[in-house]
């Protein structure tokens, strides 16, 4: 599939070099440095500078720019697109039609891991288009389709932004191996292991399964849990949830 992708942010590039893969991908930009450079690395078809009009007409267009950039970005573009997908969090899709013409319009929530063909992808928009839609979202992870915007906000808050809360759990969990006494690169090492082997676990059995096949009564498991409950952990988990999703819904 011919692919159009506006912008050269991190989002950008990280679908970019998921999805360039499997099909063909012009790039829109203002950087048109960085764009080059995207462009040699992972052999992309064409720069289009974002400095005048640009004809978007039958394209497939992946919009990959910040919320705030959607009316200045929106008055260079010209004709008609075919079908297209925002990754601009907050952003609806009456927002879309009253800025970019296109024939159908789809929000997506992807995350920095489609760098790695393992982001978790939701969208939401025109039922005519959904198999095409997950089928580019599938090029660089999995795609769950949902049922309305609101979940696409909530879905925002969770997989959009949870690689970031992942990251705060990571770097603390090796904080505290190297408190106790372990290496920095060897904390870092039992983290990184952790987390590339947990992925298989939870996708077999559920959180609360594989933590009861853990704690051994008494066990240093037990212990440790012990300890993020009085610290809350579980009740900081669900508010990072609520207010990234109250944020996300403006």
């Amino acid at each position: 599939m011919q692919l159009t992708i506006v912008g050269t942010g991190k989002m950008a590039e990280a679908i970019i070099a998921g999805a360039s893969r499997y099909h063909d991908i012009d790039i829109i930009a203002r950087d048109l440095q960085k764009a080059k450079a995207l462009k040699e690395r992972y052999n992309l078809a064409n720069i289009i500078a974002l400095e005048a009009e640009v004809n978007i007409s039958d394209r497939t267009v992946i919009l990959c720019v910040k919320p705030y950039a959607l009316k200045d970005v929106s008055g260079f573009m010209k004709g008609e697109a075919k079908m297209l997908l925002s990754v601009l969090a907050g952003t609806t899709l009456q927002e879309l039609k009253e800025s970019i013409a296109s024939s159908h319009y789809v929000r997506t929530m992807p995350n920095l891991a489609a760098s790695h063909q393992k982001s978790m992808t939701t969208l939401f928009g025109d039922e005519a288009c959904k198999n095409d839609a997950i089928e580019i979202c599938e090029s660089f992870g999995n795609a769950l389709w949902l049922n309305s915007e609101k979940e696409i906000d909530i879905a925002t808050a969770v997989a959009g932004s949870g690689p970031a809360f992942l990251a705060l759990v990571a770097e603390a969990l090796a904080d505290g191996g190297v408190k106790e006494g372990l290496k920095r690169e060897d904390a870092m090492a039992l983290v990184r292991g952790l987390f590339a082997g947990f992925a298989p676990l939870v996708e077999e059995k559920h959180p609360a399964i594989l933590k009861d096949e853990v704690m051994s009564p008494g066990g240093t498991t037990a212990a440790g849990y012990a300890a993020l409950e009085e610290g809350g952990v579980r009740n900081a988990c669900m508010k990072a949830i609520q207010r990234a999703y109250e944020r996300a819904k403006g």
